[in-house]
């Protein structure tokens, strides 16, 4: 019956945690687009230092509610506050000699394609054809290279050993 209960109560906890609204800082003026595309029709605007929430993340893009407006930013603009919850990490982290060195390093990961877009993707032959009409033979990539003030070099084939 504890065993039940713990369970019950860790759950409601990890869900509400889960449910608290992620917030951050604008890094940079920016524009709040209706889509995730830098073409996209502009709905609002936030400024440098201005408090935001973030509502959602779509690859590079992050959806943001600031002074009231809602829309999309590209992923760096936006600094997130470092949640409370990470407190036990920071004392996990300590314990397990995995503190970090406190240096601070931006970067972003992004997927080139969701599951959605490989589900609903189909053959377009004029693409590939035009693709196609892109290559060029070795001697045109020769006299191309050699316009351009470059030339070959033969190196031995690397077997990996120590020499």
């Amino acid at each position: 019956m504890i065993k039940k209960s713990l369970f019950w109560l860790l759950t409601a906890f990890a869900c509400s945690q889960a449910v608290a609204a992620e917030t951050g800082v604008a890094l940079k003026a920016d524009q709040l687009r209706a889509d995730t595309f830098s073409d996209a029709k502009v709905v609002g605007s936030v400024n440098k230092n201005d408090a935001v929430e973030i509502l959602n993340k779509k690859g590079a893009w992050l959806q943001i509610k600031a002074a009231g407006k809602t829309g999309w930013v590209r992923l760096l603009t936006v600094k997130r506050n470092s949640a409370g919850g990470n407190n036990v990490a920071g004392v996990v982290g300590v314990a397990t000699g995995r503190s970090g060195t406190g240096k601070v390093v931006s970067t972003t990961g992004i997927r080139g394609l969701s599951a959605e877009d490989l589900k609903t993707a189909s053959f377009n032959e004029a693409e590939t054809k035009k693709l196609e009409s892109y290559t060029v033979n070795a001697e045109d990539a020769k006299q191309f290279a050699s316009n351009g003030g470059l030339s070959s070099h033969q190196y031995p084939y690397f077997t990996g050993g120590a020499q």
